[in-house]
């Protein structure tokens, strides 16, 4: 698809300096850009390449200010927050994209089951009994939907994605590959012979609207109730979520986080790579977690920075990685003392 410049400020609210009819069908990088791509400038780092790019339109703030004349096959679109608008095109060209109808065969819908209009059911796809598919769902090649769920209007569910009986999901979900929802939680009771007996998992999982779970993430059903994820929700690539864990509002997960059976994890919350959370407790609103933290008792201050394992306040983490790098030169002091006091007790 190819678009002008003028089109493009016209969706942005931008103003146009240089050709309002050059055309454009491509999004690039600034620095790797060629005549016919579209590219922005946000970060004053780049802004040598905003002189040099071979781009045949380039997003700017209002206020940039050129240092010398751009190439004159450069035309330059200027809109309040250029990081914004290029993040509304890519979201609009995705769209495009990604934008699919229809159902491919082989698929399995069972006959109980009601799909909303303009949706898409790729090839391989198999939907359970009693389920209710909103209106422009689009469920790519190989996803699983079990018995009985419930999926809202506009949510996208990329190929191979599986969803075990009973579980909600809303409006304006996006669940990438390879993502397990409903799964059984890790539930076991130790027996008298030392062995383990299975702890049937009969509750379900809760997505609400507008929450994006990346691949291969694992949310387990809840024991009894429910495991939620609040809306506006967003989780990385590989995480975990055990079960009757709750997830408040806007939360934010990065990659390889495992968060322990019935924590309750407060609103706008953000907890860094690998992070670690034991089970049955909270974390209080608006908490934000370094990577590699190992959370093993209840954060109960809001708006905090943390850090360390096992956890402790920011400031106090970063003072004691300061004392652990010096620990070997305080050893050979100390050896050394140790060597005098015995050498004085001597004479």
């Amino acid at each position: 698809m190819q678009f002008t410049a003028q089109q493009i400020a016209s969706l942005l609210n931008g103003s146009i300096e240089g050709n309002p009819d050059v055309e454009v069908s491509n999004l690039a990088k600034i620095e790797e850009a060629s005549l016919g791509d579209l590219s922005f400038l946000s970060n004053p780092k780049y802004e040598q390449f905003l002189y040099e790019t071979n781009a045949s339109i380039v997003i700017v703030n209002e206020d940039q200010q050129l240092l010398s004349a751009p190439k004159s096959t450069l035309t330059l679109i200027r809109v309040k927050n250029a990081y914004t608008a290029f993040s509304t095109l890519l979201n609009i060209y995705n769209e495009v994209r990604l934008d699919r109808k229809g159902r491919e065969e082989p698929s399995y819908i069972h006959d109980t089951t009601t799909i909303g209009e303009d949706g898409y059911i790729g090839a391989f796809v198999y939907i359970g009994k009693g389920g209710k598919i909103g209106k422009n769902v689009k469920i790519y090649p190989q996803v699983y939907i079990g018995d009985n769920v419930i999926i809202g209007d506009n949510t996208t569910l990329f190929p191979g994605v599986k969803i075990y009986q009973d579980c909600v999901l809303g409006n304006n979900v996006t669940v990438h590959s390879g993502t397990v929802i409903g799964s059984d939680g890790f539930g076991f009771a130790p027996q008298d012979d030392g062995t383990y007996a299975k702890v049937p998992q009969i509750g379900n999982v809760i997505i609400e609207d507008d929450i994006e779970i990346g691949a291969n993430t694992v949310i387990d059903r809840a024991t009894m109730g429910s495991t939620i994820l609040h809306k506006g929700v967003k989780l990385d690539n590989l995480i975990q979520i055990a079960h009757n864990v709750e997830l408040g509002k806007n939360t934010v997960i990065a990659a390889q986080t495992g968060v322990s059976g019935s924590s309750k994890i407060g609103e706008n919350v953000i907890l860094g790579g690998q992070v670690g959370i034991v089970g049955h407790i909270t974390v209080a609103d608006k908490s934000q977690v370094q990577a590699q933290a190992g959370i093993n008792r209840s954060i109960t201050e809001a708006n905090k920075k943390w850090a360390g394992s096992p956890v402790l306040g920011f400031q106090s983490n970063m003072r004691s990685q300061v004392i652990y790098a010096k620990l070997p030169d305080l050893e050979k002091r100390v050896r050394e003392l140790e060597r005098l006091l015995k050498e004085n007790l001597k004479s």
